[in-house]
């Protein structure tokens, strides 16, 4: 029985890691759901203003694609960058409009290699991805690269403590403490603000980073 659910919660892990399949779709529909109010207060903390160049980072279901290609209007640009390639091509159905018109640009890759030129961003978000990178400074790094100056990151993460209580995490997740996140981002050369968002479903940690 051990066995059945260690394989069942390995496959869920690895589904919220990298959505595929039938299972995907379903998977997608969640997390859009589930994570609506932590990525459109994302979005809001990054404040992109209309025709900016942005980009959501692992942006699974594409919900923030749609928050932000809202936000820089007909003049901007927003950069979809997401490391499963059926998340990718329902991005390119659903936004094919947008794709086609170039206000959206999708592409593989994730955070630490980064498929961006140096300081092509305006503006970044990237919510409840970092649990699934080994190399948290170079990611940070990577980030600081492709912002420009004055531009803004912003990192969304589940607390700790309660992400730590889910039967999935301990397969696959890495659960960094967030002053170990602000330490990574500062030595960066971000000045990072913190905020907390209460709930649903857990407590959400906003980490707003500035480029100088």
């Amino acid at each position: 029985m051990t066995g059945v659910k260690d394989r069942l919660l390995t496959a869920i892990a690895g589904q919220l890691g990298n959505p595929h399949g039938p299972l995907g779709k379903i998977v997608a529909f969640l997390l859009n759901r589930t994570n609506k109010r932590a990525i459109t207060a994302a979005v809001d903390a990054a404040a992109p203003a209309t025709g900016a160049d942005v980009a959501d980072i692992g942006f699974g279901g594409g919900a923030g694609l749609a928050l932000l290609l809202e936000r820089v209007g007909a003049d901007g640009v927003v950069h979809g960058v997401e490391p499963a390639p059926d998340m990718l091509a329902r991005a390119r159905s659903t936004f094919a409009m947008e794709v086609a018109g170039d206000r959206l640009v999708l592409a593989a890759g994730a955070l630490g290699a980064l498929p961006l030129p140096d300081a092509s961003l305006d503006a970044a978000i990237t919510v409840n991805t970092i649990y699934f990178l080994e190399d948290l400074p170079t990611a940070c790094s990577d980030l600081a690269r492709v912002l420009r100056p004055g531009g803004t990151a912003v990192i969304g993460i589940g607390d700790p403590e309660a992400m730590a209580k889910m039967p999935f995490t301990p397969y696959g997740f890495r659960l960094r403490p967030v002053p170990e996140v602000v330490a990574a981002l500062t030595a960066a050369g971000f000045t990072v603000d913190h905020t907390t968002l209460a709930d649903p479903p857990i407590p959400l940690h906003l980490l707003i980073a500035h480029k100088a």
